[in-house]
């Protein structure tokens, strides 16, 4: 008896250790999370279609996915090498079934169910849905919550700064005390044709909101959700076309210009003092930088002011914001890798020295790399363009991985890891869900094909969980950080590449973003943040940009003949999804000069009338673009591979 229950205990053991290594390097279901949407991006033993398994590549290859191995040599935008056709075993474009988990349907049925006609009835109801979102969350926000900052939605009530933890950053550094949810939001009911409201809101903003508080915030966040919204607003009211209807208000006297740039003097303490011209990451709005503020700031905070700071500066003929902004993102600039071109993702503002040297495109970074292209588009300031032309360079040669060719060749399809700015080695192997705004960011300089893959990667995801975890390990094909605060990206993304390819396919992803939200994030009194994007518990909060971006991006994918599309006039959309016209009055700079002649900082810190920016060195700055970013557009249609690829990565074949 006892050499049976030994015998009994080594197959229990053996049992175990099988489904310890199933469960912790994904080679099973993972617990049936995952059976439904069966995601693996090449970490299955890769088969021939008719052959056995390949003993040799072990599972994921001989050397393990190409995600894992450092960048080819060579494999930057522009100048990647043909790939070579796909020998047996190996992952192209025929083998995507097989390693993907999908069981080989042809292309007439994929093609008849996505790339067919989006009928106008369905369009129609998926753009009532969106504006109905928006209209439960802010209308339940003005019932419940107003004037304080945020809406928690499922105890219907407002949130405001916590005064009792000034440490809980996750809160203050967002919320100011000034309505912040309805100022974000007042855009979004323009662009709606909501014009009676428009009114409402903007007259309630100038009655009620004021910025002289005891508020200590983050100077990014401020920025773009509170001095971007009021500045798009301005620019409503007192555009002459009145393209979303009449949204003039009575009287008007440039008010919400008046508080934007009494908000950004109030921000301005936070560039004085600095060895760097780097900013303090956060300010008190009544008495400046706190005395035990932080030195240390992410590359995206301190280098993504430009957008606004430089409109308020060209709307007032005032050089001061544009400078101080413009200032910094060449510090950022000037510390970059000589040996990559990187930049890593936190800075000390006072040496210069990096303390995270971390280079991806997600949080502490994303927006930087936004805000290059965005500021010459805007301003058409040529070194915006060259650092932003060396900055993509730099990525595409240290950050994308996979194989060279998005929709053909053999290899895993591209992914943009986290590298070590130095070395360009990778880091680890997770992403966050605030790179899903990069194929969007493509778009706009017409790397489209790159767009479209990467998209898929992200809707891969939420097709598998209904929503986009905070962080994702593509190695063990599950989420590092688990909760979804109704962030917009994907939508932003998808938005974007339906207006360059005009594929159906994208209103499909609208359509089932939509629904998710609406299945597992609505609420009694709104939309709540995913505290757990598996088991969809939830966290009673409905941050401002769900308002001002997620359902905005929504509303304008379903309704084609908004005026955004019809006008005739060319918009762009800040971070914080605020619609700016892109005109020749803000490309005139008449102080721009003044960026190179002397002058700089006294001895305090303090700009002065003839500032200059440090000298910007730019390195492999040929352009990519050979004509105005926003003057581009593209009606490319998606190739059935692409197609094929993305239904195999979300499971549905």
């Amino acid at each position: 008896m006892q050499w049976r229950a030994l015998v009994l205990g080594l197959v229990l053991l053996r049992l175990g250790l099988h489904g310890v290594l199933w469960l912790v390097f994904g080679l099973g279901p993972s617990m049936g999370f995952y059976q439904r949407f069966p995601l693996s991006f090449g970490f299955q033993r890769l088969r021939a279609p008719d052959g056995p398994v390949s003993p040799a590549l072990g599972p994921a290859g001989p050397s393990g996915p190409s995600w894992l191995q450092p960048p080819v040599p060579g494999a930057a935008a522009g100048r990647r090498r043909a790939p070579r056709r796909p020998g047996p075993g190996m992952c192209g474009p025929a083998h995507w079934g097989y390693v993907l988990g999908g069981r080989g349907r042809g292309p007439d049925e994929y093609e008849k169910r996505y790339s067919g006609a989006f009928p106008p009835q369905l369009r129609a109801q998926m753009r009532d849905l969106a504006r109905g979102m928006f209209v439960f969350g802010y209308d339940n926000y003005m019932a419940h919550a107003f004037p304080q900052d945020e809406l928690n939605p499922i105890h219907c009530r407002g949130r405001g700064p916590d005064r009792g933890d000034p440490s809980n950053l996750n809160i203050n550094d967002v919320l100011g005390n000034y309505s912040l949810t309805l100022v974000d939001a007042l855009d979004t009911l323009a662009i709606m044709g909501n014009s009676s409201e428009f009114q409402k809101a903007v007259k309630l903003v100038i009655n009620t909101v004021s910025f002289d508080k005891d508020s200590t915030v983050q100077v990014f966040e401020a920025t773009i959700r509170v001095l971007g919204s009021l500045l798009s607003a301005h620019r409503i009211i007192t555009d002459s076309k009145q393209p979303f209807g009449d949204m003039t208000i009575k009287d008007y006297d440039n008010e919400l210009l008046h508080m934007a740039h009494d908000l950004a003097v109030r921000l301005l303490p936070a560039f004085e003092n600095t060895k760097t011209g780097i900013p303090y990451p956060r300010v008190n709005l009544k008495t400046g930088v706190p005395p035990d503020s932080n030195n240390e700031t992410c590359t995206a905070g301190a280098g993504s002011l430009l957008v606004e700071f430089g409109i308020l500066s060209r709307l007032l003929g005032d050089s001061t914001f544009e400078w101080v902004a413009r200032r910094a993102v060449k510090a950022l600039w000037n510390l970059r890798s000589n040996d990559t071109g990187l930049l890593g993702n936190v800075v000390n503002i006072q040496t210069g020295h990096w303390v995270g040297k971390q280079s991806g495109l997600g949080a502490g970074l994303d927006s930087f790399y936004e805000y290059l292209l965005k500021s010459y588009i805007l301003f058409g300031e040529k070194e915006d363009l060259e650092m932003f032309n060396a900055a993509y360079r730099s990525i595409q040669n240290y950050l994308r991985r996979g194989r060279e060719a998005c929709n053909e060749g053999e290899g895993d399809p591209p992914l943009y890891v986290n590298v070590n700015m130095f070395s360009g080695q990778l880091m680890n192997t997770w992403i966050d869900s605030l790179q899903a705004f990069f194929p969007g960011l493509q778009v706009l300089i017409g790397d489209v094909e790159d767009a479209i893959c990467l998209h898929a990667f992200y809707y891969a995801i939420w097709k598998r969980y209904g929503a986009l975890p905070e962080r994702y390990n593509w190695q063990l094909q599950a989420p590092d950080v688990l909760f979804y605060p109704l962030r917009p990206e994907l939508v932003e993304s998808t938005y974007l590449l339906y207006q360059a390819t005009k594929n159906p396919f994208y209103l499909h992803v609208g359509m089932d973003i939509l629904q998710s939200l609406e299945k597992y994030t609505k609420v009694k009194c709104g939309y709540a943040t995913l505290h757990h994007v598996i088991d969809k518990s939830k966290e009673d909060r409905m941050e401002s940009f769900f308002l001002s971006e997620t359902c905005k991006y929504l509303y304008l994918l379903f309704d084609e003949e908004n005026p955004v599309h019809k006008s005739g006039t060319k918009y762009m959309f800040t971070t914080e999804g605020h619609i700016v016209s892109v005109d020749k009055h803000l490309r005139e700079s008449p102080w721009k000069e003044f960026f190179s002649e002397d002058g700089g900082q006294n001895q305090e810190g303090k700009s002065v009338h003839r500032p200059k920016s440090p000298e910007l060195k730019v390195i492999n700055s040929s352009s990519n673009c050979n004509r105005v970013p926003d003057e581009r557009r593209y009606s490319l249609p998606l190739k059935s591979i692409y197609m094929r690829q993305i239904d195999q990565m979300v499971g549905l074949i």
